[in-house]
């Protein structure tokens, strides 16, 4: 979480609109009526090219990137499915492109064929190159926004006009304004949702407590990250003389504020949720809101919507109830800071409350282990930026007891809140998580393998988890962790209960960032019947879905060229100097490999790895120098060189030393 600043409205600024004309049709692939089709979105990985196809009666269909005929992401398309189903799902090809998702591409300025500027642009990949028009002239380099005037499929390449410059890519400062733009996400409030946030005003009212259970006297404390502005939870927990827990999760009463209807409440949905950028945020809800009334600082009355559970000694839920609250913060913890205390390097008066929640995460982590969910505990790298964008270094963060107290009393909250919707009758926006085919393990099993790890021939959930605890302490854990995440399909809201695979629950839903994200904040309308009737759920939770994973997109963007322009800066200090990396991957024609400095990926073509012919085994997932015998596997420690950065595609060079 990071603070957040007012920004002015998108209208304001003169920001275009994007209107669609007639859709954009293609000639079809194949005539054959034996064959199935279906129309739905297209998401495209923006790396890898292939793509998913939102499928409402089934599973979602994978297209190779080969077949998706220059679909972009979020376009609607006709799609024709393979017959024969691949045990990882069914496959499909793109015959027809119905709607186009934008009218406008953010770019990167990379140089002049004749009359036209070429461009590269994040969304459609080198590959496939902007080719834009301009009667202002452009430089290499420059970040720009233009409007697309035809795709040209046939020649794979997109044909636009210049609309605006947004600056340069030598500029850190205009990084996050660069990936609002190309990104289109909603930048700045209309003045009719910052009138309403205001008119709530600072402090809550004594006309707002009426019905409220006031636990104003208990013992609440939040913990955040040092940069946190909006806390949306804060715990409290006593222990009786039976030796029984008492545990409140205490959250944001968002829906006390954000009515439905209001312009508040279609801004929120607008952008679903909060978008985290180094340094700043892109909010959900206005700063007066998520900054100041809502956020659960300390020493100050809140309203809040609590859960407030009761367990034994062993940990074992006994009952719980949920209420509308006011609470008030007696001590606003950094993970730091309550780590500190509990080292007993800082001294604290609530260290009895903090040594409790210890105590009672131990007793909820072996539940959950106990019922088969997987332990990560992965530390965070976290890039440090100044006032002007310019990065300054990447702070690793440590999955230390504190993240892990707070999460699993999020994950109980969550957890109970659906079961409590459930147990009513009532639908909801369940947060599921599909489990996946043994088939689709096959790739993970094999990795983990070559990285000398021990499985059974045909592994158990239980398997999988001695196997994280097997890696635990050891380099392979990031690779192994991550290799397993890409093996599953990514967690996604539904009205449909298909339950949560990765935490091992039935019942799961997002109740306790209300602040961040609008699904929450539908739970909590839900939870107090505030929701109204014939309220689509399914598009709600579709919407969501898919605004979630553009934010991750442009997450990942601009934190990928935070860290390029950090290692260009350790790299014009000494080009020679020498890095250690970590193999994470070895495919067929490349190795790839991380470099733990910057946090960043690379990669070695098969003819670069050294004096000698490298044969590829399948089964270890290495290479054999032929003459030398020379190995290559994932896990193995190697040492490169960086050569050069290309900030016009983020894409990096290095060699083997």
């Amino acid at each position: 979480m990071t603070s957040k600043k007012k920004r002015p409205s998108s209208r304001s600024r003169g920001k275009p609109r994007h209107h669609h004309k007639a859709p954009v049709k293609q000639e079809k692939k194949s005539s054959s009526s034996q064959r199935q089709t279906l129309q739905g979105t297209i998401s495209i990985h923006h790396k890898k090219g292939f793509g998913f196809v939102k499928n409402k009666e089934g599973p979602d269909v994978f297209i190779p990137k080969h077949v998706t005929a220059g679909a972009v992401d979020g376009d609607l398309v006709e799609i024709e499915l393979n017959p024969i189903v691949s045990p990882k799902g069914p496959e499909g090809i793109v015959v027809a492109i119905l709607k186009r998702s934008r009218s406008h591409l953010a770019g990167t300025v990379t140089g002049k064929i004749n009359n036209q500027y070429t461009a590269f642009s994040p969304l459609l990949g080198v590959e496939k190159p902007i080719f834009v028009s301009s009667d202002e002239p452009l430089q290499e380099g420059d970040r720009i926004i233009c409007k697309v005037t035809h795709w040209n499929q046939k020649e794979n390449q997109v044909e636009a006009v210049l609309d605006r410059k947004i600056g340069h890519i030598s500029d850190p400062s205009i990084d996050i304004q660069a990936a609002v733009e190309e990104f289109e996400l909603p930048d700045g409030f209309t003045k009719e949702a910052l009138k309403e946030a205001k008119e709530w005003g600072k402090t809550v009212s004594s006309q707002q407590m009426k019905g409220r259970r006031d636990l104003t006297e208990w013992e609440c404390v939040t913990i955040d990250p040092d940069t946190a502005k909006d806390f949306d939870d804060a715990i409290s927990l006593t222990v009786d003389q039976k030796g029984h827990y008492h545990l409140g999760v205490h959250i944001a009463d968002v829906a006390h504020y954000v009515k439905p209807g209001m312009h508040l409440d279609r801004e929120a949905f607008t952008r679903c949720n909060s978008t985290y950028f180094p340094g700043k945020c892109v909010p959900m809800l206005p700063e007066a809101l998520s900054n100041q009334l809502c956020s659960l600082k300390p020493k100050v009355v809140r309203l809040t919507q609590s859960v407030l559970a009761e367990f034994d000694r062993e940990g074992t839920l006994i009952t719980w109830q949920i209420d509308r609250t006011a609470i008030c913060s007696v001590k606003r913890f950094t993970y730091n800071d309550a780590f500190a205390v509990l080292q007993k390097k800082k001294k604290s008066k609530h260290a009895p409350l903090l040594h409790r929640m210890v105590d009672l995460c131990h007793l909820l982590k072996k539940k959950r282990m106990e019922r088969g969910s997987i332990d990560f505990s992965m530390p965070s790298n976290v890039v440090i930026v100044d006032e002007q964008g310019v990065p300054k270094g990447i702070e690793r963060v440590e999955y230390d007891i504190t993240h892990q107290m707070i999460e699993e009393f999020m994950l109980k909250a969550n957890e109970l809140v659906a079961i409590h919707l459930n147990n009513q009758g009532k639908m909801l926006i369940y947060r599921v998580h599909e489990e996946p085919t043994d088939e689709s393990f096959q790739d993970f099993y094999a990795f983990a393998r070559s990285l000398g790890l021990s499985l059974p021939p045909t592994p158990s959930h239980r398997d999988i988890q001695k196997l994280f605890e097997q890696a635990k302490g050891s380099p392979f854990l990031s690779q192994l962790s991550i290799a397993f995440i890409r093996s599953m399909r990514l967690a996604a809201y539904s009205p449909d209960n298909i339950g949560h695979y990765g935490l091992a629950l039935e019942h799961y839903c997002h109740f306790t960032s209300p602040i961040r994200r609008y699904t929450d904040l539908i739970i909590q309308r839900l939870l107090f019947n505030e929701l109204p009737e014939g309220t689509n759920l399914q598009a709600i939770a579709t919407t969501c879905s898919e605004k979630e994973r553009v934010s991750f997109k442009a997450e990942s963007s601009v934190v990928t060229l935070k860290k390029l322009r950090l290692a260009q800066t350790q790299f014009q200090q000494n080009p020679q100097q020498i890095y250690s990396a970590i193999i994470t991957k070895v495919k067929p024609f490349a190795l790839f490999f991380e470099i733990p400095d910057f946090d960043l990926e690379g990669s070695l073509h098969v003819s670069e790895i050294g004096q000698d012919y490298y044969e590829y085994n399948p089964n270890r997932m290495s290479f054999k120098g032929k003459r030398t015998g020379k190995q290559f596997s994932s896990g193995q420690l190697i040492h490169v060189q960086l050569l050069s950065i290309d900030f016009l595609t983020r894409q990096t060079k290095w060699t083997r030393t």
